[in-house]
């Protein structure tokens, strides 16, 4: 009985002194954040940061859009009356100029036609020559000469409409330009509802494309733009030669035509194109990394060195390039500004800076 005793009081006692062990371990703890707690929350040593010299350069705005390329001139081959084909005088996707014979239609009974009227023309005429002469010997009334002028007249018209009609069954080329690909065949029956074919006036070509309207009043004629189209990174160039005079009321987009030489026919009608239009120059424009910005609920905020120190400077800033932020008040030229570790940066936080080249 005595042994069992004395194991509940040696059980007891151990029990004991773990408690006090475990109540000291974890009061020593205690005081250790709290002393940690007042001396951690300033860093042992200055931040390692980038930054960069703020300087002023000339900066020049412009617009980005697309747009697409058109031809100047367009147009379907078709002809004016039905007929069968006589000649076809082009060959697919060559060049053929202004006034140049493209088909021809036959015309064999207009012309037979026009030989009749001819006949009855020239003996119209005479008989009107003799009433003439007879009418100055009064051997005839004057109504009588006035009846075979007319009729020498009627005739000339239908002659002259029998030559017109005739002339309707060539077509020729309006235009100088590139003819597309052919949809006949000589002998075949052309109607003027068929399209022959097309003609495309490659040189120059049109750009067009449309700027949101609150730039249409910075639009102009004469200005010069610049665009690429697929599969090229050339810049190429073209001048403004109208602008609509009304903005579209459903996109809210001012509709605009510029004009680009194309002597080789590189820029093909309905081709896409990325258009840079300039706006505006600025001279003595500070720029900035736009990853040394800090949106906050007043705005935007940068972070400056001053004696050492990082400062909080509450910026405005306008136009957005693809890397750089233009900044229209709260910093000034010759200030070192923080371009890395911002978000870890606190106001009046010592800082180490290595200079970079903005």
């Amino acid at each position: 009985m005595k042994t069992k005793y004395i194991v509940y009081f040696i059980l007891i006692l151990l029990f004991a002194g773990f408690v006090a062990y475990r109540m000291k371990a974890n009061s020593q703890k205690g005081d250790t954040s709290v002393r940690g707690g007042r001396s951690g929350g300033m860093p042992a040593g200055p931040v390692q940061v980038n930054g960069i010299i703020v300087e002023p350069k000339d900066f020049s705005t412009s617009l980005s859009v697309t747009g697409s390329i058109e031809a100047n001139e367009q147009i379907e081959i078709r002809s004016e009356v039905s007929g069968v084909i006589k000649g076809l005088y082009f060959n697919e996707g060559s060049n053929v100029k202004k006034g140049q014979l493209l088909l021809k239609i036959n015309d064999i009974e207009l012309q037979a036609q026009l030989s009749q009227a001819l006949t009855r023309e020239k003996l119209a005429s005479e008989t009107e020559s003799r009433a003439g002469m007879l009418l100055k010997k009064e051997a005839i009334s004057k109504e009588e000469y006035d009846i075979a002028l007319a009729d020498k007249s009627a005739l000339q018209a239908a002659t002259r409409l029998i030559r017109a009609q005739i002339s309707r069954t060539v077509v020729v080329a309006p235009f100088s330009g590139r003819i597309g690909l052919r949809t006949v065949s000589v002998g075949g029956y052309l109607t003027p509802s068929t399209v022959v074919a097309s003609l495309i006036s490659m040189n120059p070509v049109k750009i067009i494309f449309a700027v949101p309207e609150k730039y249409a009043q910075q639009m102009r004629t004469g200005s010069e733009i610049q665009f690429t189209v697929p599969g090229s990174s050339k810049k190429n160039y073209a001048k403004v030669y109208a602008i609509e005079p009304g903005i579209n009321s459903s996109s809210r987009t001012l509709q605009i035509a510029a004009r680009a030489a194309n002597p080789s026919g590189e820029f093909l009608p309905g081709s896409f194109s990325k258009i840079d239009f300039p706006l505006a120059i600025i001279n003595n424009a500070l720029l900035i990394p736009s990853e040394a910005i800090v949106p906050v609920e007043r705005g935007k905020k940068v972070f400056v060195s001053r004696n050492g120190k990082a400062t909080e400077v509450i910026i405005e800033t306008s136009t957005r390039t693809e890397k750089e932020v233009l900044v229209t008040s709260g910093l000034k030229v010759g200030d070192t500004l923080l371009t890395t570790g911002i978000m870890a940066l606190k106001p009046d936080s010592p800082v180490k800076i290595k200079i970079t080249k903005n």
